[in-house]
């Protein structure tokens, strides 16, 4: 019999105990949960560690400083298990989603993506998401009994659909990235409906940490300052605040604290609002929520819509800074050009990798670049880089 979670309270919870299991049955654990098994596999997977050297705005190299998708996953864990505990939900579920919820992103962050993805447009595309689903079941090479870590179908699903359903407003499954299709084939993940309460609070959770960590880096890096912060409703009145009480203080404290109750109201923001909501549909179990045209974990209108003038602020003045462009010019250059290489002599490959190719050019060549080329960090894509196309360089 499954381990419950005693500290998952709410009704609309997911239980645990009443998972619908994996695809491949498996012995239940005698000290944990399911659910803290998938974490565990999460946590000791070579995907996982790879985010230590990926990057979401600046490249690794750039400094010790700023955010990896490292240290983004364990924030985002970290907000994602407060607002779980105090809405009573299960509390490990929401922390692996969160862990998980990256590693299907490419080196360079999204410009690494914008260019693994029109390479592979012939070939089906590339989705940061779907790649997520593609590792844990299926490139991950740990069990003897199984591809992928085999994690619960609550798991799974919340990977896919933690930003809402795939399926809805008339997109059918062709309008779906390759690997959730295939995937879909295998085994139902509903993918019509909303996931379940956890993943919405980990896709918050995401939000929440990726808009703040991005006030942080941005200021450290000097691409705006705090006067430019001023005129944002919500962020300018945070840092104000703190200017007021703290006359004098150092920049990099003010910063600190800034940050930390702008994350505070935020939390606050969506435990209020979500539970408005709950009263107002009175779910009464996890599948109540994702049958809700809606979701039930929610920012209200008026974070919403700070957070839209945010991001806009953050998309001008930051991904959009001349030398965020510059940086991330070469890194879709240094994607373009592996990926190019690579389809066209798949013999560069290590034999681990040419296993399955079909050939120069070939379509099964084209996934396998793609799956090698996606599962690097920055730093080694840029050493690839430097070995096959620096003439000079006696590597190889």
């Amino acid at each position: 019999m499954p381990l419950p979670n005693p500290a998952a309270t709410a009704p609309y919870a997911t239980r645990a105990e009443t998972s619908r299991g994996r695809l491949h049955k498996e012995e239940e654990s005698a000290t944990r949960t399911d659910f803290q098994r998938d974490r565990d596999r999460i946590i000791h997977s070579g995907a996982f560690r790879r985010l230590k050297y990926k990057t979401q705005v600046f490249v690794y190299h750039e400094g010790d400083n700023y955010r990896t998708r490292l240290s983004h996953s364990l924030e985002v864990a970290q907000i994602a298990r407060s607002i779980a505990r105090v809405l009573g939900l299960d509390e490990d579920l929401a922390e692996t989603l969160a862990l998980a919820h990256d590693l299907g992103h490419t080196p360079f962050g999204h410009a690494g993506e914008t260019a693994l993805d029109d390479c592979m447009a012939p070939y089906g595309g590339f989705d940061h998401n779907a790649q997520t689903l593609r590792i844990v079941t299926k490139l991950e090479h740990r069990y003897i009994a199984f591809d992928g870590l085999n994690l619960t179908w609550e798991t799974l699903e919340g990977l896919v659909k933690h930003n809402g359903p795939l399926l809805a407003g008339g997109r059918t499954m062709d309008d779906l990235p390759r690997a959730l299709a295939e995937y879909a084939e295998v085994q139902d993940l509903e993918l019509s409906t909303f996931a379940g309460p956890e993943a919405q609070v980990a896709a918050l959770s995401d939000d929440i940490a990726y808009n703040n960590h991005d006030i942080d880096d941005g200021l450290r890096a000097g691409l705006f300052t705090i006067d430019d912060l001023m005129a944002l409703p919500h962020v300018g009145d945070i840092f104000r605040g703190v200017i007021d009480k703290y006359p004098g203080v150092e920049t990099a404290r003010i910063i600190h604290e800034a940050i930390r109750r702008l994350i505070g109201s935020m939390i606050g923001d969506v435990i209020a609002e979500t539970r408005r909501r709950i009263d107002a549909e009175r779910p009464e179990t996890a599948a109540d929520v994702r049958a809700l045209g809606r979701p039930l974990v929610a920012f209200s209108r008026e974070m919403n819509d700070h957070n839209a003038v945010l991001k806009e602020f953050l998309f001008t003045r930051m991904y959009r800074h001349y030398r965020v462009n510059r940086s991330m010019s070469k890194a879709k250059r240094i994607v373009r050009d592996l990926f190019e290489l690579l389809h066209r002599e798949p013999e560069l490959l290590s034999p681990e990798w040419q296993q399955g190719c079909d050939g120069p050019e070939g379509f099964k060549t084209a996934r396998r670049v793609c799956d090698f080329i996606a599962g690097m960090t920055d730093k080694f894509a840029i050493e690839e880089h430097r070995k096959l196309f620096d003439l000079d360089d006696p590597r190889s």
